[in-house]
């Protein structure tokens, strides 16, 4: 990726998580990235283009977080790399998932697809512990794992470290 798609997608993510998807327009994005609005079309065809972009790249970024876990045998230990999923993130990126998270809401843009190798793993792990509904602890885990990060999104916690243990004991890791 150029250094201008770069900034393009920059200035989309920024306007589309301030102002909203709807009501921002690629002319508002090309002047906010300080490029032509034609150049946004010619890298990204129109603003549903650069939607998909900002996309591919949160999808990405959480993808790597996940490739760190799925492929750990020890059931307990995976979950203990999930669970720390939320604890991993650098708080100088909170912005940007901020405004990634803030996008996914406005655009229904939740891709579950991405999270797939992780809800196997997990489903296989809580199969290897003996939980009586593997697929639905699953889900549960993901949620928590989910609504957590958007807590400390929103409104950082003073002790992560109790959090995270509380999630370990629910859990008895």
């Amino acid at each position: 990726m150029t250094e201008k798609q770069e900034k393009i997608l920059g200035a989309a993510l920024e306007l589309f998580a301030k102002d909203g998807y709807h009501a921002t327009s690629t002319s508002k994005i090309a002047k906010h990235a300080g490029v032509s609005e034609a150049l946004i079309f010619r890298h990204f065809e129109n603003k549903e283009g650069l939607l998909n972009a900002i996309m591919d790249v949160g999808g990405q970024k959480a993808h790597e977080l996940y490739a760190k876990i799925v492929f750990t045998t020890d059931p307990k230990e995976l979950l203990k790399k999930a669970i720390n999923i939320l604890f991993e993130v650098p708080e100088e990126e909170y912005e940007m998932w901020r405004l990634m998270y803030a996008l996914k809401w406005q655009t229904n843009g939740y891709n579950t697809e991405s999270k797939e190798p992780l809800m196997l793993a997990l489903n296989n792990a809580f199969k290897k512990l003996g939980y009586k509904n593997p697929e639905a602890e699953s889900e549960l885990i993901l949620m928590i794992i989910d609504g957590a990060v958007t807590s400390f999104l929103l409104h950082p916690p003073k002790n992560k470290e109790d959090i995270r243990k509380a999630i370990f004991d629910k859990y008895d890791l």
